[in-house]
């Protein structure tokens, strides 16, 4: 954005007004005897319009946003938000927390992150695209979308309607450090659901696209054909037997194996002595063709940031290194409890790139369907029988059987199960199909051997 459209845009002067805003309240904080305090404001608006079967089903615009103080007295911790900045909610508000820390517990884990580790100063990740659209030409974007994939097959008998969102917003981060950060950022998205029909036997699917820039957003036609590919592909489903096969997790569904990973390697659940990779720091997780390293500064990016929800400075870093665990996942609570330092993560993760350094083990979708020979695709998961503490995973899935490198038919009503331990060292390829729609970019993942629960 230029320095012209900076002046222009209305946001960065509500940044600006929410900036002071924050300063005024750890000012008070420090006056009310607080020892420490840190304020977050986050503030979102935007428009979303939903149509279904040719009709516009919901128009809303959202402008909100909430203020959170937490002050630290002596080892206590007090917290309290409010979503009116006016002079008298903002004194209730910490004043509030300044009262509620005088009854919590001393925990000397808690309290601001260190300040050597603080990002005094952001850097423009190029996160904000702002999208100026009139109601009736977002209307007419979501019918478009529909009406592809209601054209596209006559099978396709009904709609759960097609949805557009485009939201524009900002970040403010101060502490009584004197830090005081923040920045824009937008998020737009498109998506359809249709429902197609066989007989008495209906399916259901979806296809969507989000970006945080609008021109690079899929277009309606082509959102709208590809679910409509989708829901025809699962017509006709049939069951499979009880057994064990190879598995292979399409790239869209392949980033729930991470995220079960995520929660094992994270603070909360590793000081709380809750999760199977326990000391798990330096040993080989998964093959050593494997790795996996966070990026946080990608330009335009849906998961990057210049800091994490404490302040930290996010880095790049390496998770996994020839299959081999590097890093844990940490707050600055966390770390404390651990006797180690945070890694920046207090609010999650900062794009994953989930690589495989041996050209053997790389291929795109069909190839990675050809690596999969004879065994089970899975497009759909189910469930949340997934136990962090022990590993044991089992859940609902639908996807397709495959033979010989060929999609045969799809199928449903099955139950995939193991362990994440031996899933994990059982992947034979992470395949080149990069899926780019959230913090964690993976290719198709095959794991060598499931149990399939079926008929």
């Amino acid at each position: 954005m230029t320095k012209t459209n900076k002046v222009v845009d209305p946001l960065f002067k509500q940044m600006d007004e929410v900036k002071e805003s924050v300063s005024k309240v750890l000012e008070l904080a420090k006056s009310l005897g607080a020892d420490g305090a840190e304020v977050a404001m986050s503030r979102q608006q935007g428009l979303s319009v939903g149509t279904r079967l040719g009709e516009v089903e919901n128009v809303e615009f959202t402008s909100d946003g909430a203020l959170g103080i937490t002050v630290y007295q002596q080892g206590r911790k007090g917290s309290a938000s409010t979503a009116d900045l006016s002079e008298k909610a903002l004194t209730q508000a910490v004043e509030a927390a300044v009262n509620i820390a005088k009854y919590t517990s001393e925990d000397n884990c808690s309290g601001l992150a260190d300040k050597d580790l603080l990002a005094m100063q952001t850097q423009d990740l190029d996160l904000y695209h702002p999208k100026e659209l009139s109601t009736e030409q977002a209307i007419d974007i979501a019918k478009e979308c529909e009406h592809s994939a209601l054209e596209s097959d006559t099978r396709i008998t009904n709609s759960d309607g097609a949805s557009l969102d485009c939201f524009s917003g900002f970040k403010v981060y101060g502490n009584s450090y004197g830090q005081l950060v923040g920045y824009p950022s937008s998020r737009h998205s498109l998506s359809c659901v249709v429902i197609a029909g066989n007989g008495s036997e209906m399916q259901r699917d979806y296809a969507y696209d989000v970006n945080r820039d609008f021109a690079l957003l899929d277009s309606g036609k082509n959102i709208g054909k590809k679910s409509a590919r989708e829901v025809i592909s699962r017509l006709n489903p049939q069951k499979l037997s009880t057994m064990k096969v190879p598995v292979l997790f399409r790239a869209d569904i392949a980033n729930t194996l991470w995220g079960h990973f995520i929660a094992a390697i994270s603070g909360g659940n590793l000081y709380r002595k809750s999760s199977f990779l326990l000391d798990a720091l330096g040993n080989t997780i998964f093959p050593e063709f494997l790795s996996i390293e966070e990026r946080p500064h990608i330009a335009k990016a849906l998961a990057s940031s210049a800091f994490d929800s404490e302040g930290v400075v996010t880095t790049d870093r390496s998770i996994i290194t020839q299959g081999a665990l590097q890093s844990y996942l940490l707050t600055s609570y966390s770390a404390r409890k651990l006797g180690m330092t945070t890694t920046g993560h207090a609010g999650g993760i900062h794009n994953w790139l989930v690589n495989s350094n041996n050209e053997q083990h790389c291929g795109d979708f069909d190839a990675m369907v050809h690596k999969l020979g004879t065994g089970l695709l899975v497009t759909e998961l189910m469930g949340q029988g997934v136990n962090v503490v022990n590993g044991d995973y089992s859940r609902g899935a639908a996807g397709f059987w495959v033979e010989n490198g060929q999609i045969c038919y799809p199928v449903s009503e099955i139950t995939i199960a193991g362990n994440l331990q031996q899933m994990f060292k059982g992947i034979a390829a992470v395949g080149s199909d990069i899926d780019m729609h959230g913090s964690i970019r993976t290719g198709s993942t095959l794991i060598d051997e499931m149990q399939i629960a079926g008929q």
